[in-house]
């Protein structure tokens, strides 16, 4: 795969898959030989090689960095190329909402801890998130900023379900 460059920095990946079901079958979840894995069907090895990038030059060393995983979607429903894309996607999703949720909201050092509070607070934090998307905000904390200091256009948002 040819590397490309991004965000400052020069990326490729490579992924290797094993689809052997009477090997498959027993990978254990805990690691142990012998007990059956159920609907596992293949196992894949991503490597990911990054070197930092700057004006057509690397400015730092190359990081290897090798994820494993594991799915039940056989090689008919998906090939290697399809299984490195859903891996991409995966983390994309994951970067998407945990950033927000990390360093927007700060959830990491929030001192809800008791009852159902935490839940009923990150449905909130959810909703608002959703509500804002539906919006088509491009910056979630900067529409967060607007919102603070003008209640009355949260309250719409919310009676509006975002849709304007």
């Amino acid at each position: 795969m040819e590397p490309k460059v991004r965000h400052g920095r020069r990326e490729a990946r490579s992924l290797w898959v094993l689809y052997d079901p009477s090997l498959n079958q027993y990978a254990g979840s805990a690691g142990e030989w012998g007990t059956p894995w159920p609907g596992l069907a293949q196992v894949c090895r991503v490597e990911r090689w990054r070197t930092p990038w700057r004006r057509g030059q690397q400015v730092g060393e190359t990081k290897v960095e090798v994820s494993y995983y594991i799915t039940s979607a056989p090689p008919e429903r998906a090939q290697a190329w399809e299984l490195l894309r859903w891996v991409r996607n995966h983390w994309g999703i994951e970067n998407q909402v945990h950033w927000i949720r990390d360093v927007d909201w700060d959830e990491d050092r929030s001192q809800v801890r008791t009852g159902a509070a935490p839940q009923v607070l990150a449905a909130c934090r959810n909703l608002a998130q959703s509500l804002l998307r539906r919006q088509r905000c491009g910056n979630i904390a900067a529409a967060l900023r607007t919102n603070a200091g003008r209640p009355s256009r949260a309250v719409q948002l919310v009676l509006t379900g975002g849709v304007t």
